[in-house]
């Protein structure tokens, strides 16, 4: 059985479109989303505090250029641990339900976060500081390598017919509503006098995560099972080894998923964290002024996600990605002109424009085609797998490379420009072969 694209009606009306649905499948889609912006809220403040703090306290032997990269280098080993947890999530989430492995990851955020906060520095305990920034990092890793297959299939596996995309994106948002929070939370302590920011100001952001995350676990256990994971478990023996099963039958989907992380998987992080120490260190602008920039634009793309998800439910998964790919790719270059121009106003709609129109489109489509793209007995393994195993070779490692890059070519943004087009084609070329999968059924066990 396949499901029917959405009525103009549908992708046209308000984001959450649940009108008319029942009350347990709206508390599923508020859960995921919540939860969702909760991980990534707790996410973004250590790439912010990388680009702004992190390489005074605990990287301070450093010239500041290579305290920098050395901070993006604790930012990175994040993401070395996010397959670690993707595989151990995806194992759980695949035979012992979605429901409990979300849980555990939120619990694990929140707690590696608040002890963020909690660190002393580099001049009160000297190398033991940044040997436990980088261990905390590494269990943040963990937690939202788990966290964001179970939130998004939560959502695509409770949508009604025709909706996969549009619920399947709502979650996505969590990434730029973490970062809006995130960086908000940056910008206002970072108004604080230099010295109290670097003593006590820059902790505030990672204490608060303790209560955010005690409300996300409160809503999340008040949820229900995915009705795809009843579905294997009344239909199929649930697998021993999902990773498994994965990786002998489903290799051709793994590449593709992997493939198709290119667009943004890296690039987003050249938006939204490397630009923080680009446009301060190469411009006029302030720390300050930067943060709420980002932060602006990052309010338009929480609207451009679900937009585009409903968009992909009425023609296809395939156009709307293979759009705002291409788009990332066009605009590199006109990108860094502008924020070259140390005009905030530029600055502004240069990050308003490639996120709505470039990551918006892609990033929008790329959960229900991860979803659609293997069957519900393994679906939150493999989509863990594509999508964490990419975040190693993207997200992790893009800002330090950027900040190398930009050292290497005298502070010429053109290296950086580069590898982002031919990251951006590389997904181009991913989703080309791939096949469409918008109108395939969710519940298909095998």
């Amino acid at each position: 059985m396949t499901q029917d694209t959405q009525s103009g009606a549908d992708w046209a009306a308000a984001p959450i479109a649940t009108k008319g649905i029942d009350a347990g499948k709206r508390k599923v889609l508020i859960s995921s989303v919540i939860g969702s912006v909760i991980e990534w809220y707790d996410y973004t403040l250590y790439g912010v505090a990388a680009a702004l703090v992190f390489n005074h306290l605990f990287f301070p032997n450093f010239s500041p250029a290579a305290g920098t990269v050395a901070a993006f280098g604790s930012f990175a080993v994040g993401f070395i641990a996010r397959p670690l947890g993707g595989f151990f999530a995806g194992q759980m989430g695949d035979r012992i339900g979605r429901k409990t492995t979300l849980v555990l990851t939120l619990m694990l955020m929140g707690v590696s976060t608040t002890l963020i906060g909690l660190l002393p520095t580099y001049q009160q305990i000297g190398l033991w500081a940044p040997a436990l920034l980088i261990l905390l990092r590494l269990v943040q890793g963990f937690a939202v390598g788990g966290e964001w297959g179970g939130a998004v299939l939560m959502a695509v596996e409770h949508a009604p017919r025709g909706r996969k995309g549009l619920w399947g994106s709502l979650p996505q948002t969590g990434v730029s509503a973490g970062l809006v929070l995130g960086t908000g939370a940056f910008a206002l302590v970072s108004s604080l006098p230099e010295a109290d920011f670097l003593s006590w100001g820059w902790r505030i952001p990672f204490l608060i995560s303790v209560v955010m995350a005690g409300v996300g676990l409160f809503i999340r256990l008040q949820t229900e099972e995915s009705p795809a994971f009843l579905e294997v478990q009344k239909t199929v023996a649930q697998r021993k080894s999902p990773i498994k099963t994965v990786f002998k039958n489903h290799r051709k989907e793994l590449l593709l998923a992997i493939g198709a992380r290119f667009a943004e998987g890296g690039n987003y992080y050249i938006y939204t964290v490397f630009i923080l120490a680009f446009a301060t260190a190469h411009t006029a602008m302030q720390r300050a002024d930067v943060l709420l920039v980002v932060m602006f634009a990052a309010l338009f793309n929480i609207a451009s996600i679900p937009f585009w998800g409903a968009m992909s439910d009425r023609f296809g998964r395939k156009p709307i990605f293979i759009f705002g790919a291409l788009f990332i790719a066009i605009s590199a270059y006109p990108f860094f002109l502008m924020v070259m121009s140390g005009s905030l106003l530029l600055l502004t709609i240069a990050l308003i424009t490639v996120l709505c129109l470039g990551h918006g489109a892609v990033y929008g489509t790329l959960a229900a085609y991860y979803s659609e793209l293997f069957p519900a007995s393994v679906r939150y393994t493999g989509i863990s797998i594509g999508y964490q195993a990419a975040s190693i070779l993207l997200g992790g490692i893009t800002p330090m490379l950027a900040s190398a890059l930009i050292i290497w070519a005298d502070g010429s943004p053109w290296a950086v420009v580069t590898m982002m087009i031919v990251s951006a084609l590389i997904a181009v070329l991913a989703m080309s072969l791939s096949p469409e999968t918008y109108k395939r059924d969710i519940l298909t066990t095998d």
